[in-house]
C-alpha cells in the first residue's frame, strides 16, 4: 500500500525559509545607538596546570542625542567581551539634559571611589576638552562643548563611573522650575531685568 505524502513537505519548508528574511528586515530597538570601546584588558587567572586568560572590556553606548550608558563585560574572547559590555550598557542608559543641545546647564562634580571629575559648561566653539575615557562619554551623549578635568584616579573604570555620577546630577532650569512650582522666567529672570545688572557690572 502506497504511503501518502506527509503534510510537512517541501512546501512547509519553503514557507519557513520565507519567514527568515522578514525577521531580518525588522529593526530592533536600539539600532541607532553607537558604541565606543573605552578600554580592553587581558586578565590572567592562575589555575592548576597554568594560567587561563580572559578579556575585560569597557564600552560606552549613546545615541548622540542626550542618552548614554556604560557597561563592562568579561569573556574568553574579545568580541564576546565587547558584546556583553554593549548589552549591559544598553540596559543602564540615562538621559542627560543639555543646554542648546551642545553643553551642560551648570558645572558639576562627580565622584566614584578614588575617581573625581569636574565638568564645566563651555561657550560655543570650545569643543570637548577632556581625557580619553571622558571624551568617549561626551561624544556618545552628543555634547559638543564641555571642559572636564580628572583630579582623582586615572583608572578608566573609575573615570567613566565618576563622569556618569556627575551627569546623573545634572538638571535643567525647566526641571527645577517644575519641582519648585514656578516658571522658568521666575528662576532666570527676564532679559529686561538682566540688562541693568550687566550695565552696572561693566561700569
Amino acid at each position: 500500500m502506497a504511503r501518502e505524502p506527509r503534510s510537512g513537505g517541501s512546501g512547509d519548508r519553503d514557507r519557513g525559509r520565507g519567514r527568515g528574511p522578514e525577521r531580518n528586515n525588522e529593526r530592533e530597538p536600539g539600532d541607532e545607538l553607537k558604541d565606543k570601546l573605552v578600554t580592553i584588558n587581558r586578565v590572567a587567572k592562575v589555575v592548576k596546570g597554568g594560567r587561563r586568560f580572559s578579556f575585560a572590556a569597557l564600552v560606552v553606548v549613546g545615541d548622540e542625542k542626550g542618552r548614554v550608558g556604560w557597561g563592562a563585560g568579561k569573556a574568553r574572547e574579545v568580541p564576546e567581551a565587547i558584546r556583553k559590555a554593549t548589552e549591559r550598557a544598553k540596559k543602564t542608559m540615562i538621559r542627560v539634559p543639555m543646554r542648546e543641545g551642545r553643553t551642560l546647564h551648570h558645572d558639576v562634580i562627580g565622584e566614584f571611589g578614588a575617581g573625581r571629575v569636574i565638568l564645566r559648561a563651555a561657550p560655543a566653539g570650545t569643543g570637548i576638552i577632556a581625557g580619553g575615557p571622558m571624551r568617549a562619554v561626551f561624544e556618545s551623549v552628543g555634547m559638543g562643548d564641555v571642559v572636564a578635568k580628572c583630579t582623582g584616579s586615572t583608572n578608566p573604570h573609575n573615570m567613566v563611573k565618576a563622569t556618569f555620577a556627575a551627569l546623573a546630577r545634572c538638571t535643567s532650569p525647566r526641571a527645577v522650575a517644575a519641582r519648585r512650582g514656578k516658571k522658568v522666567s521666575d528662576l532666570l529672570g527676564s532679559r529686561k531685568d538682566a540688562e541693568p545688572v550687566q550695565e552696572a557690572a561693566s561700569v
